[in-house]
């Protein structure tokens, strides 16, 4: 975990409301690095690639036949994959528009996906609560390896080097350590919605459906922070953590975002926070670089863009 230097004021000024979507907003990503470019995807079956700082939409992949559900973008920003309704991964080149390649093998809709470091392999999660691990270099249509533990729908990914965690409705969130061949499962208790770890990867941040975020030690499975305040019983949503670690950000049901410093959970002002979404609040990312910047994605059909006052 970074040190703390202090919770950092959440940026609350509205910058761009990005709203061409017809229908909710599932996952809004950000490029990776510096780059000013947000992937979004929805119920609409379209991904759609904005500039959040003029608040332009820049062009349009249109191949799903279903809700887009979850997006993941190459590390060096030339590809990304999408997933949702249609039981196939679809793996897109960012500048032509073309899909490059689709991957069916689940029996149920894709909840999430996500690359590893050097998009060489995808990994898959379903609500046919199994995980697909799939080799992008080579042409076997098969999926390299299948993780089928869970009891139920797979909701989060995280693939990290070696490792992959994955949180399930079932109330889990197991770590798969690749090269070992051992897992190790930590049980929440409560349907589990996203899971990002921390970058030393000691912990980890885990959504549930209890209307609760927690901190959770990564070895010991021990938790070491509960996040409360918000209202999420229903709904997949996704909170994460703030600039440098600082701090928890979430949206709800409400339509609020709230946040908590990371280190004794309290609640940062204002509390309550305004609502700025009209549905429930499906996605929160923190830019990945910058600070006085973060995304909220939302059922009410828009992506809103957040800053501080001082951010240009």
């Amino acid at each position: 975990m970074s040190p703390s230097r202090g919770p950092s004021t959440l940026p609350r000024n509205l910058h761009a409301t990005l709203s061409n979507h017809k229908g909710a907003v599932h996952v809004a990503r950000y490029a990776k690095g510096s780059a000013k470019y947000v992937l979004t995807g929805g119920q609409d079956r379209t991904v759609r690639l904005w500039n959040p700082s003029s608040g332009a939409e820049i062009k349009v992949y249109a191949a799903h036949g279903y809700e887009v559900l979850s997006i993941t973008v190459s590390n060096d920003n030339s590809k990304f994959a999408s997933s949702g309704g249609d039981r196939s991964v679809f793996l897109w080149d960012v500048s032509t528009g073309a899909t490059i390649r689709r991957i069916a093998g689940h029996m149920g809709k894709i909840n999430t996906v996500e690359f590893n470091d050097d998009a060489s392999v995808l990994a898959s999660g379903s609500y046919d609560a199994s995980v697909r691990l799939w080799d992008l270099k080579s042409q076997n249509r098969a999926p390299i390896q299948v993780l089928d533990e869970a009891r139920d729908a797979v909701q989060a990914l995280y693939v990290g080097n070696g490792m992959i965690m994955s949180g399930s409705v079932d109330g889990w969130v197991r770590t798969y350590d690749l090269r070992m061949g051992e897992l190790r499962a930590d049980y929440i208790g409560h349907p589990v919605t996203a899971v990002i770890p921390t970058q030393d990867r000691q912990s980890y941040l885990t959504t549930t459906l209890d209307s609760h975020v927690r901190l959770m030690d990564a070895s010991s499975g021990k938790l070491l922070n509960d996040f409360t305040g918000h209202s999420l019983q229903s709904y997949r949503s996704r909170a994460c953590f703030g600039h440098n670690e600082a701090t928890v950000v979430c949206g709800d049901e409400s339509g609020q975002v709230w946040a908590w410093d990371l280190l004794d959970a309290t609640l940062l002002p204002p509390n309550p926070p305004p609502k700025v979404h009209s549905s429930v609040i499906l996605w929160t990312e923190q830019h990945p670089i910058e600070e006085g910047e973060m995304i909220t994605a939302s059922a009410d059909g828009t992506v809103k863009v957040w800053r501080h006052p001082t951010a240009s």
